[in-house]
């Protein structure tokens, strides 16, 4: 069963953010943030995932690759360095675990 199927109800991804699946192109110029996400078991998962991400101010892109029976990874391309705490609050939010920490962009 998926943790996060209802907890992005009513989000729309819009907001010109590029979402693909384990394929994407970095845009120049963007700043790349690698991240591991646990609990992550279909396609409705990526999309929720995404959609939380997205929301976040200055992310145009994201990238994950599912893996449905163990970590999935998640790439996010952005304009500047991402907040560690909007990262973490927006994966929690989709319902789901971060694994690992956002690595520096420095």
């Amino acid at each position: 069963m998926c943790g996060g199927h209802g907890a992005a109800a009513g989000h729309g991804a819009g907001h010109g953010v590029n979402i693909s699946r384990g394929t994407a192109s970095v845009p120049a110029g963007s700043v790349v943030t690698e991240l591991s996400v646990s609990g992550m078991t279909c396609e409705h998962c990526v999309k929720s995932v995404t959609e939380e991400l997205a929301e976040i101010y200055g992310v145009n892109g994201v990238d994950i690759t599912l893996n449905p029976e163990g970590v999935s990874s998640v790439v996010v391309m952005s304009e500047a360095p991402l907040d560690k705490a909007h990262v973490a609050a927006a994966i929690e939010e989709a319902g789901y675990a971060l694994v690992s920490a956002p690595l520096s962009a420095d």
